[in-house]
């Protein structure tokens, strides 16, 4: 595999930092707001904000034609089921936990890969692969005992992670026409129309604002996680192999870890230390090429 280019390693920093420090925010703005109506606000927000972005850039909204039923499984699998499930999955087990959880979608890329695509895996993949395991495997083994207490999160979780690896399929394997931003802005269109109607019929017109914490924690989680995170996702998806751009997602859960220490005093062990080195090597193994190779 040759070297990636710097505008994915940019990309790919630049995700880590914006996706890795939200999920906290989770916590904060789900203490005082339903699932329904955070997960509704979000997307009312990330909607405003890249209708406006493709405004200013003088972007056709146009989608091409054939690619709807494409755009509205991916707006699914990438937003609608994504949102839900990860917000579900912190109301049950602690905000870096149910990253991890999420996260687990390189694997479930791999898997879907060989056995609907026949995707073949290198031995230097192979590897990227079993160290972003060890990863995830290390941050889960102090917690296990927690999600026999709470199994809906595990399930919450490891289905967003399921979702996410069959959108970003559906990303890969579609041609967009050169779309741009717009073809985040209709994904998340999409998904807020079913999301906020659900807000209205279980939660009803809210009739007071809600707290500062949580109302900065929603808009927030909508203007830059959810609009720019995700445009910035599927530009590092476009750019990267899908196996190579699922395994680059795995620094996410590390620095939501230390976000959920800084941010909700939620612990840090050693095991997550030996989780953090193996997230590093695995992602050194997929994006950097063998030696003597360019």
């Amino acid at each position: 595999m040759a070297r990636p280019p710097a505008r994915a390693l940019a990309l790919l920093a630049a995700l880590t930092l914006v996706w890795g420090t939200n999920w906290p925010l989770f916590r904060i703005a789900l203490d005082s707001l339903t699932v329904w109506t955070f997960r509704a606000g979000v997307l009312i927000a990330a909607t405003l904000m890249l209708f406006a972005i493709v405004a200013i850039r003088r972007e056709s909204f146009a989608v091409p034609k054939g690619r709807w039923p494409a755009l509205i499984a991916a707006s699914i699998l990438n937003v609608g089921i994504w949102g839900i499930t990860t917000a579900l999955a912190v109301l049950y087990i602690p905000s870096g936990h149910a990253s991890v959880l999420a996260y687990t979608m390189p694997l479930w890329v791999a898997l879907l890969g060989f056995a609907l695509f026949r995707q073949t895996l290198t031995p230097r993949m192979l590897a990227a692969l079993a160290l972003g395991a060890a990863a995830v495997g290390a941050l889960m083994i102090p917690n296990f005992a927690g999600y026999a207490d709470a199994p809906l999160g595990l399930l919450f979780g490891l289905l967003a992670g399921f979702c996410w690896a069959l959108g970003t399929f559906v990303m890969k394997r579609t041609d967009w026409g050169g779309m741009k931003m717009s073809l985040t802005f209709w994904q998340i269109l999409i998904s807020a129309v079913p999301g906020v109607t659900l807000a209205l019929l279980i939660d009803g017109l809210p009739r007071e604002w809600p707290p500062l914490p949580s109302l900065v924690s929603m808009i927030y989680t909508g203007v830059v996680p959810m609009a720019l995170g995700t445009a910035i996702w599927f530009a590092l998806v476009a750019l990267l192999p899908t196996q190579v751009a699922a395994l680059a997602s795995i620094t996410v859960p590390m620095v939501a870890v230390a976000s959920g220490v800084l941010i909700l005093s939620e612990p840090l062990s050693a095991l997550q230390a030996g989780a953090l080195a193996c997230s590093v090597a695995s992602l050194w193994l997929a994006l950097m090429p063998a030696r003597g190779k360019t």
